[in-house]
């Protein structure tokens, strides 16, 4: 899954392509928005809060999220796609430039005064000028006995970390996957190095965390089975999760809030961009369903790392 440094990458080309430039043509292709027509209409800006993508355009704001396998091209007129068309969600064209969302796992158009009720839910943002370390010091702390495994990945806590971060924090200040989040030694360290990972990243087309001369990308994503890199232990990769939350709740790293949030309805109009609230109602997020919160891929070095519990 594309992690915070990513999205900031992609939001980044994005607003370089489009912002300042009225579009020649949208295309929605999702069924909730396939008539919305956004040509003649100027894109002010792009960007990104955590792991979700804000495009916006006139008085609304194209919002996805990349889940998986999503990604956001940006190609010259007449330029080749890099994937198949029948992939594409989201195409938005201007006189120099095509934007085209390929495999979002999110993807829909609100007004932007609503972005709040949309993004306010996630945590500070260690690329965002409002990150705040207190704030998230204060939402750690809410959560005491959770494994700090999955405090990591909960988007309401720090927005834009994923599996590779996470796993890759615990190692550096070797923590083990099931710490409980009250009991980590120096939760200010670990705000800070989580912001400091984030920004040494998010220039790279490589994304990086260990140190020169080391040529290994990461500690210990993805690395299992392997010898840990500070200790010659043997890396191990786990699942680790908790039970499925109740119906109605979305999973820690949802696209939407937890509970109830407003949607979106668009008039049916192709030329008006005015959209209209619908009705609050409880929200679960699609990916969500099917889903086991007890597969969660984290990867550790068990020497490095001990078990608390041992």
């Amino acid at each position: 899954m594309p992690e915070g440094d990513s999205v900031y990458r992609a939001a980044r080309r994005l607003d370089a392509a489009l912002s300042n430039r009225p579009l020649q043509s949208s295309d929605f292709r999702v069924p909730a928005f396939a008539t919305l027509n956004l040509a003649s209409h100027t894109v002010s800006s792009v960007i990104s809060r955590g792991k979700h993508l804000l495009i916006r355009v006139a008085d609304v704001s194209i919002h996805s999220h990349l889940s998986m396998d999503g990604h956001w091209d940006v190609y010259a007129p007449g330029e080749r796609w890099r994937a198949p068309a029948f992939k594409a969600r989201c195409v938005l064209k201007n006189a120099d430039f095509q934007a085209v969302g390929f495999e979002l796992g999110f993807l829909r158009v609100i007004r932007t005064v609503d972005e709040q009720e949309a993004v306010g839910h996630l945590g500070p943002d260690p690329l965002g000028a409002s990150w705040d370390a207190d704030e998230v010091r204060r939402r750690l702390e809410t959560m005491p006995e959770r494994p700090i495994a999955l405090t990591l990945l909960d988007q309401r806590v720090i927005a834009g970390l994923g599996n590779i971060y996470r796993s890759e924090l615990m190692f550096l200040l070797r923590l083990h996957p099931r710490t409980p989040t009250g009991q980590v030694p120096d939760a200010d360290h670990l705000i800070d190095l989580s912001h400091q990972l984030l920004h040494a990243n998010k220039d790279r087309s490589r994304r990086v965390t260990t140190t020169p001369p080391m040529r290994e990308q990461y500690w210990v994503y993805g690395r299992a089975g392997r010898p840990c890199l500070r200790c010659g232990g043997t890396v191990e990769h786990r699942k680790i999760g908790q039970p499925r939350p109740p119906a109605g709740l979305g999973r820690l790293d949802a696209a939407v809030p937890l509970g109830r949030t407003p949607g979106i309805v668009h008039d049916g109009d192709p030329g008006n961009l005015q959209l209209k609230p619908r009705p609050q109602q409880a929200v679960q997020d699609p990916r969500d369903r099917g889903m086991d919160l007890n597969e969660r891929d984290v990867y550790f070095c068990p020497v490095c790392q001990p078990d608390p519990r041992a």
